[in-house]
């Protein structure tokens, strides 16, 4: 079955950076849209970034314009999210998904079909 395996995330000062990857293994990653999602306890998932399928075309939600950055590496199966300027409300689960089409919308969840089991990122003060 499809993985999605996220690494990478851990525990960081403010200010601070981290680079999220995500293996992708069993599709054909070239194929597939990808997005970051996160999820802090006690909120809804939310959207990241995304970044289509050569890699050409990135979005990001307005609270991580200017800090993150969304790659991917179609040889590797592999896509990354570098933060950076970290701040403590940057704290979450980190999850990567893939999606076929972006039909529904890049920044909704329904949008994608597979997702990984997340990495927890930490931003202390």
């Amino acid at each position: 079955q499809v993985q999605l395996v996220e690494s990478g995330g851990g525990l960081v000062q403010a200010g601070g950076s981290l680079r999220l990857s995500c293996a992708a293994s069993r599709l054909t990653f070239r194929d597939y849209h990808m997005g970051w999602f996160r999820q802090a306890p006690g909120k809804e998932r939310e959207f990241v970034a995304a970044i289509s399928t050569s890699g050409t075309t990135t979005y990001y939600a307005d609270p991580v314009q200017g800090r993150f950055t969304v790659s991917r590496d179609n040889n590797k199966n592999t896509v990354y999210l570098q933060m950076s300027n970290l701040k403590p409300e940057d704290t979450a689960a980190y999850y990567c998904a893939a999606a076929s089409t972006w039909r529904r919308g890049y920044r909704y969840n329904s949008s994608y079909n597979y997702w990984g089991q997340g990495t927890q990122v930490t931003v202390s003060s």
